[in-house]
């Protein structure tokens, strides 16, 4: 060993990753002018030869013998002359034996260093429940070669903050107080080497410990008061009823007021959150600043008649309001509403952070935060959790980075982790991410004070998402009349025979004399009375409702009924539209499209050229000509409009294009974004693989976006199934529940054309079964000028619903699906469409009521037997019921005129029985009423295209005729 005098001229040991030794057998020894060249990733390699040496010279290469016999040469000569300099072939400089022991202990010291970074976070304190953690022996000096009498030898640390040499005993102990106390990191998956470095440097210097302030450890004790205050209040005024308590995690509410005055340091002026229940009341009356007035009158449930049919459980409801620092900083919170289903809570808020960023038009995110709050069960089990952190670097929802909080429980309901995971954390699924996880422990106030702090440095520094993982427990069952001691009876012994974690803290403060018990009881009566007093008033006879209407952004919008709702003018001038139509096939100079897209040749056809044709008025308008004029002239009027969704750029049917690409440099052009210097963003994303996320960040974007076009597209219109929980729990019944309005659009692509099960159905009966009090618009638009005019009704109208469209595939460029200027230019959305202009209502014996593309093939079908005495209807909107319309166009034909409803779906799926129900056998007590369609079905559809074809001609067979030649397969 080298003598403990003796410094080592090497360089700073950087954290690198593990590679293989660049030096390898047979290769010769490396030049150098020092020992700085010495580097950690092949100082074992080097070892391992040295050692070979000195058992047997033969056995190492010749090239490496020379090397050695050369250090031992001039050690014979020298001395310990030169001790700073390697040998290099033929120069004369040279090594000791005992330098390279040194060098090679050093390297031991490193490697240690590097286990602790890498492990640490196994052998930390986090655990309240003390319960046994596996051994981890890499972190133990002897694992590494190091006998008791090393503990006093110096070494380097310059690869960390703090001292240069320090004794290996010193070292020890800096290393088990930075990553094995209160605080374990996981943050050596990050590949990017400034960051590492950024953390260790952040960790190191502090031993991972933060230094407060007295007031600080009073605030966090008063916060910790509090939340124990309010909980226990609850228990005794409502006892058997359901809280979901944050009882065992009261350290949860001072780390949100510790991340909300660090983000009003930094600057933030909005904070969004999402939760589950857990904590949720907690969260509401200490962070939030609901009135607890509010809550005990939900609890005692005193308005029922308030809520008939409406309305949401106490812990499922989200609130808003401002908070100010000391300094007069104003953070506005908004805490979103959430169903039962835990995470999905997470896009909808992204989403809503995002829209708010975009609004300020904060680029640089960094005026509103994120933060999310989760279980450790849900966040290890709900793929809803990997979506949404998979969101988190794309260009269409990137926000900055998300400080997640897992409320760690170390249980869900009643299953424990060996049952509900298969890793060793809740949260290593946060890994497929550049991000650090921080674990701690709970009942360590200043730890967690530590780590909040931390994290929203680090996300401020490099706008990423940070993971906290809050090890902590569940004082009581999953709800307050649960008994958890029947499944997990071990653990909640320990957890009776534990103090509270504010009691705990006011010991350590009591100790520290950093509060006094008096203070201490006094913070907790003035917190006691004042609930008393808002109890007292809660149940009061003169007790005021403070009603959620809408406001900020959302006045002048409205909800409930259609009907009163005033029609808007969404036709736009015929010589505007063919000017911004020509306008969306221009590029640059420059810019090379694809040849199908666009070819200078006349006699090639092209897209562009096709649109320059309808712009001259030479062909008629198509779907997707329609669909980029009613987004263009939206967005030129000042309307943000935005789509995502899968291949939305091109479209999944090859309709849209409105992204180009050139085919040589491989750049993007948008022309729909880039026709007024003046217009109103225009974006288009393609998303990321996945549904629920995407959709659910989508709905939260139009939760702020109220004067927008904010649409989702399915790839397939059955595809929504897999979001069917945003569908369910918030699109559909968000205004019921929580009086929230959105003006989302869905655009499903649906019809029935041979593609099989999962290619042909959006359905549609599930939103038709779950539409009731207008909640939302479901809409079978048949013509590109009823698609131009409903999406800018969307927009233009006041009255925010969801919209629910049934969208083609095939008929995208169908002849006969097309519009004209004209159509565009006048009137607005027609929810019944008639052909009695072509069929005179006198003679007709039969009414065809139908929706979407089944229309064209009644048409075809009805033209090619020269049927003159069948009409057909379309039904272009099927919810809200447009009655008033559709009694106007059957007025126009005799009554008793039967009218059949003809759909392509199986008679249990489709529109059918939803409007068998509501209209019987009769439809306004004048016409005989009666449907056909494919046979009841658990699949939507057939996957042989010739029986598609078969169960095809049999619909249109039993509504017009026969051909005379049947189709394939009869």
């Amino acid at each position: 060993m080298s003598p403990s005098n003796v410094v080592l001229a090497s360089r700073p040991v950087r954290e690198v990753e593990v590679k293989e030794s660049a030096v390898s057998d047979g290769a010769p020894p490396p030049e150098s002018d020092g020992l700085e060249s010495f580097d950690s990733s092949n100082l074992s390699y080097l070892e391992s030869q040295y050692r070979q040496f000195l058992e047997s010279p033969e056995s190492v290469t010749p090239e490496w013998r020379v090397y050695f016999q050369h250090i031992a040469d001039a050690q014979a000569v020298n001395g310990d002359v030169n001790l700073f300099r390697a040998p290099s072939m033929g120069n004369g400089k040279v090594v000791s034996p005992a330098q390279l022991d040194y060098a090679i202990l050093q390297e031991r010291v490193d490697r240690l260093i590097r286990n602790y970074r890498v492990m640490g976070h196994y052998a930390a304190d986090i655990d309240p429940l003390g319960q046994p953690r596996t051994k981890v022996p890499e972190l133990d000096p002897a694992n590494c070669g190091f006998a008791a009498a090393d503990m006093e030898s110096q070494f380097s640390t310059m690869a960390s903050a703090g001292a240069n040499l320090r004794t290996l005993g010193e070292i020890v102990i800096w290393l088990r107080n930075t990553y094995c106390r209160s605080i374990g990191v996981q943050f050596m998956h990050i590949d990017d080497l400034s960051v590492r470095e950024w953390l260790q440097t952040r960790m190191e210097a502090t031993e991972n410990r933060i230094e407060l302030t007295r007031e600080e450890q009073r605030r966090i004790y008063k916060r910790l008061s509090d939340a124990v205050v309010f909980e226990e209040f609850i228990l005794k005024k409502f006892q058997g009823a359901k809280s979901f308590s944050l009882e065992g995690a009261e350290t949860l509410i001072p780390l949100l007021e510790l991340a909300i005055y660090k983000a009003a340091d930094q600057g933030f002026e909005e904070i969004v959150l999402g939760m589950a229940h857990r904590g949720r009341l907690n969260v509401l009356a200490s962070i939030m600043g609901k009135a607890p007035r509010a809550i005990f009158r939900e609890f005692a449930d005193l308005d029922p008649e308030l809520n008939t049919g409406r309305g949401d459980v106490k812990y499922h409801l989200g609130y808003s309001n401002d908070w100010y620092s000391g300094d007069g900083h104003k953070v506005h919170l908004s805490l979103c509403f959430n169903p039962s289903h835990l995470e999905f809570v997470n896009p909808v808020a992204m989403g809503r952070v995002r829209a708010k960023q975009d609004r300020r038009r904060d680029s640089d995110r960094n005026k509103v935060l994120c933060l999310l709050i989760h279980g450790d069960a849900a966040f290890a089990g709900e793929g809803i959790i990997q979506e949404s952190l998979n969101l988190n670097q794309l260009e269409a929802t990137r926000i900055g980075g998300t400080i997640h909080v897992v409320v760690n429980n170390q249980i869900g309901f009643t299953t424990g982790p060996a049952q509900g995971r298969s890793t060793a954390y809740a949260t290593d699924v946060a890994k497929m991410l550049q991000i650090p996880i921080f674990h701690v422990n709970g009942e360590d106030p200043e730890a967690v004070a530590q780590v909040i702090r931390l994290a929203m440095d680090f996300r401020q520094e490099f706008h990423r998402d940070v993971v906290i993982d809050m090890y902590c427990y569940r004082l009581r069952g999953h709800n307050e009349t649960d008994e958890p001691a029947f499944t997990q009876p071990l653990m909640y012994r320990k957890i009776k025979a534990r103090k509270k974690v504010g009691q705990s803290y006011l010991e350590q403060l009591l100790k520290m004399g950093g509060i006094t018990q008096d203070e201490a009881d006094r913070v907790q009566f003035v917190h006691r009375q004042q609930l008393e007093s808002e109890y007292e008033v809660a149940r009061g006879p003169g007790y005021e409702h403070r009603w959620d209407m809408l406001q900020g952004l959302w006045r002048g919008y409205v909800g409930g009924p259609e009907q009163g709702v005033p029609e808007v003018d969404s036709g736009v001038d015929a010589k505007r539209l063919a000017d911004t139509l020509m306008a969306l096939t221009q590029f640059p100079d420059d810019f090379q499209p694809h040849p199908k897209i666009f070819n200078p040749d006349p006699k090639r056809v092209s897209l562009l050229q096709s649109r320059r044709a309808m712009a001259r008025g030479d062909q008629p308008l198509d779907w997707g000509a329609a669909e980029a004029l009613a987004f263009a002239t939206l967005s030129v009027d000042g309307y943000r409009v935005r789509l995502h969704g899968q291949d939305v750029e091109r479209g999944t049917f090859n309709h849209r294009h409105a992204v180009l690409h050139d085919v040589e440099t491989g750049k993007t052009y948008c022309p729909l974004a880039n026709l007024s210097p003046t217009q109103a963003p225009m974006e288009i994303f393609n998303s990321c693989l996945c549904e629920s996320g995407v959709l659910g960040y989508e709905y939260g974007y139009s939760l702020d976006t109220p004067d927008g076009l904010i649409c989702w597209e399915a790839q397939f219109g059955d595809f929504a199934n897999v979001a069917q929980v945003i569908i369910d729990q918030f699109i559909i019944s968000a205004e019921d529940k929580w009086n929230r309005l959105s003006g989302l659009v869905m655009l499903l692509p649906h019809g029935f054309e041979g593609n099989g099960p999962e290619h042909s159905s959006a359905r549609l009966e599930r939103f038709l079964t779950m539409s009731a009090e207008d909640n939302i618009q479901v809409v079978c638009p048949t013509t590109p000028a009823q698609i131009f005019h409903l999406l800018r009704r969307q927009v233009l109208r006041k009255w925010r619903k969801p919209l629910v469209v049934m969208t083609p595939k095939s008929f995208l460029k169908l002849d006969l699906a097309v519009s004209t200027f004209d159509e565009l230019a006048t009137g607005t959305f027609r929810r019944v469409l008639s052909d009695s202009t072509a069929i005179p209502p006198a003679g007709v014996k039969r009414i065809l009521l139908c929706s979407g593309k089944v229309y064209y093939d009644l048409l075809k079908r009805r033209t090619e037997l020269e049927r003159t005495d069948v009409a057909i209807l379309r039904l272009e909107q099927l919810y809200p019921m447009p009655h008033t319309e559709l009694q106007q166009q059957l007025s126009l034909y005799p009554e008793g005129t039967p009218v059949t409803f003809v759909q392509e779906d199986p008679e249990n799926m489709g529109a059918w029985r939803f409007l068998r129900v509501m209209w019987g056998s009769s439809i306004y007590g004048r016409h005989p009423f009666d449907g056909i369609y494919r046979p009841a079905s658990a699949s939507p559809a057939t996957g042989s295209h010739h029986s598609h074809d078969i169960e095809q001609d049999e619909i249109l067979t039993k509504a017009i005729g026969p051909l005379l030649k049947p189709p394939v397969g009869h």
